[in-house]
């Protein structure tokens, strides 16, 4: 029988990990972790655990698990549930089991330069390595609580700034003149309101969240442009028996996310012809039933097959339109706002690609410098 405030988790990776409620600041409990291969092994170094943290002082003591939890009670009211549960999930996983129980005036800039190199090469349940973007949010985590803590508690912490790890730019797929028509003449020829919803985020470069919460009373016919307010996401659920996950629909992460954006002609003719009542969403035609990301993934996914179309994502589609846009001469600043970005430089920086073709054109302007008069 399991002591009170130990539990034993079977763990994807293999080994047991045990858990003892240690304390509840305020009413919320913290967990000490200890791991077995078996879950005798792991109770009997939680009940060692157990007895070396009888004198563990409440809420003063300046462990990072306490000011961790104050810095997360702290940002709560300024942040969406997506990030609540993202921060959420990066201290249950990675920084509570390494540094809960630590003084935070004990670590150093040297642990925590050491234990990101760790976690990029062994980190993880499978102890492969995470992914560089992974751990520069940790880091980023981190670094925000330590600087809570000299901040708002006077307490002296390691300076941090400037630890992450190198992300190597990975190629972004562009579909190509030629695929993009192939794909457009599939879309048009199968004219389903999934299709159309990909088909508008070829032409207006929506993000998959924006496309599936969009319905048709943001899709203002007569204006022939989109209102794009909200977007869907599925978040993890704490605390639930029944279900791990939900999909919610809320207000983008940014102000600048909320926007009106124009559609081309042939976009609000095809709009014309699949028009629904005002609370039916786009991509399902029905008021009471949407269709959520991963499921429009798939469907794009299926089409793109069809189209022998290999090696892309949905989000490639938003690429895609950005880098049409600079090709055809649109003016940088009305991109940038039919983006949602917040600056030009993510723009350019981010979601502009030239391709070879425009390369081309750009590089044989040289050309007359060549001809002899």
């Amino acid at each position: 029988m399991q002591k009170q405030g130990i539990k034993i988790y079977l763990r994807k990776d293999g080994p047991r990990e045990g858990r003892l409620i240690k304390e509840r600041i305020p009413g919320k409990p913290y967990c000490g972790y200890e791991f077995g291969k078996t879950c005798e092994e792991a109770e009997r170094k939680l009940g060692a655990a157990s007895s070396k943290n009888t004198g563990f002082v409440h809420g003063s003591d300046g462990s990072f698990a306490v000011l961790a939890n104050e810095w997360l009670l702290l940002k709560a009211p300024q942040l969406k549930a997506p990030s609540i549960a993202k921060y959420t999930n990066l201290l249950n996983l990675y920084l509570l089991p390494i540094y809960g129980d630590k003084q935070i005036s004990s670590i150093s800039r040297s642990d925590v330069t050491q234990w990101s190199r760790e976690l990029l090469t062994s980190g993880g349940a499978k102890a492969e390595g995470l992914a560089p973007k992974t751990v520069n949010s940790i880091l980023s985590l981190m670094r925000s609580i330590l600087e809570f803590a000299s901040r708002e508690k006077g307490i002296s912490t390691a300076d941090t700034k400037n630890i992450s790890v190198k992300q190597p730019q990975k190629p972004m797929r562009i579909l190509s003149r030629a695929e993009q028509q192939r794909l457009s003449r599939y879309l048009r020829t199968h004219l389903t309101p999934c299709n159309m919803g990909i088909l508008l985020c070829l032409y207006t470069g929506l993000r998959i969240g924006e496309i599936c919460a969009l319905t048709w009373a943001d899709i203002l016919i007569e204006e022939q442009c989109l209102y794009i307010h909200q977007t869907m996401q599925r978040i993890q659920v704490k605390g639930s028996p029944e279900k791990k996950t939900t999909v919610v629909i809320l207000s983008p992460k940014s102000e600048c996310s909320v926007r009106r954006i124009p559609v081309p002609d042939e976009i609000g003719q095809l709009l014309r012809m699949l028009q629904k009542q005002d609370d039916a969403y786009l991509l399902t035609g029905m008021a009471h039933s949407y269709m959520e990301p991963r499921n429009l993934e798939n469907r794009f996914k299926s089409v793109t097959m069809k189209c022998d179309i290999s090696d892309v994502n949905f989000h490639a589609l938003r690429h895609t339109f950005a880098t049409r846009c600079v090709e055809l001469g649109f003016d940088v600043k009305s991109l940038s706002e039919i983006l949602g970005h917040a600056s030009v430089n993510i723009t350019m920086n981010r979601y502009v690609h030239p391709s070879m073709e425009l390369k081309q054109k750009n590089m044989n302007l040289l050309s007359e410098l060549l001809t002899t008069k």
